[in-house]
């Protein structure tokens, strides 16, 4: 699957603070580019992109990743935004994320694709893995990767999502629903994102 190598900050700038991505924070307000500080009128197609542009590299897909998980919110029961959020924080790497184990999502790609992370007690190396509810999330036994993660809990100034729920030892977490809406801390108007795909697919 490709992934985006290129400067992170760029893209902070230009779509606004992503946590996801990157831990740093802008220096700059203005755009990136030699004519970012100019004042442009934006239309209503540019609101579309950018807020979809913020779905994938919030979650780090590729657009053809993106456009799938779309099709299947179109034909599945319910609000289309809602179903794409929901199908996007139930994969693995984003699970992982939620619960502190990693500073950020590429980070937390890196730990799943590694064959750190325990699904029901089978070793998955795939990120988009679906974790349905009541599945069990442990982190495998190895010195070095627990130590790691000891640490990110440490740092990180944030309780585990609240469909998750973490053991005391930090190391075992179960998924008990599928997030609602206010439960995804995502500053998006995923409205903006089904009317981009409303004629493209």
């Amino acid at each position: 699957m490709s992934k985006y190598r290129g400067p992170r900050l760029r893209i902070i700038r230009r779509l606004g603070e992503l946590p996801a991505l990157t831990r740093k924070s802008r220096i700059r307000a203005t755009r990136p580019g030699c004519h970012g500080g100019s004042r442009k009128k934006l239309t209503r197609f540019r609101f579309r992109l950018i807020e979809k542009q913020k779905v994938r590299f919030y979650y780090g897909i590729p657009e053809k990743q993106l456009v799938r998980y779309m099709k299947i919110a179109l034909v599945t029961k319910g609000p289309t935004g809602l179903i794409l959020l929901q199908s996007l924080e139930i994969r693995l790497d984003n699970i992982v994320y939620r619960l502190g184990w990693s500073k950020t999502l590429p980070s937390a790609r890196q730990l799943v694709s590694h064959g750190q992370i325990l699904v029901d007690e089978n070793r998955t190396t795939i990120s988009s893995f679906f974790c349905s509810p009541r599945k069990v999330i442990r982190v495998r036994e190895s010195t070095n990767v627990r130590e790691r993660i000891h640490n990110n809990l440490k740092e990180w100034n944030k309780k585990p999502a609240q469909n998750l729920l973490l053991d005391a030892e930090g190391i075992k977490a179960v998924v008990n629903e599928i997030a609602d809406r206010y439960k995804i801390p995502l500053r998006l108007n995923e409205l903006l994102v089904v009317e981009y795909y409303s004629n493209r697919i």
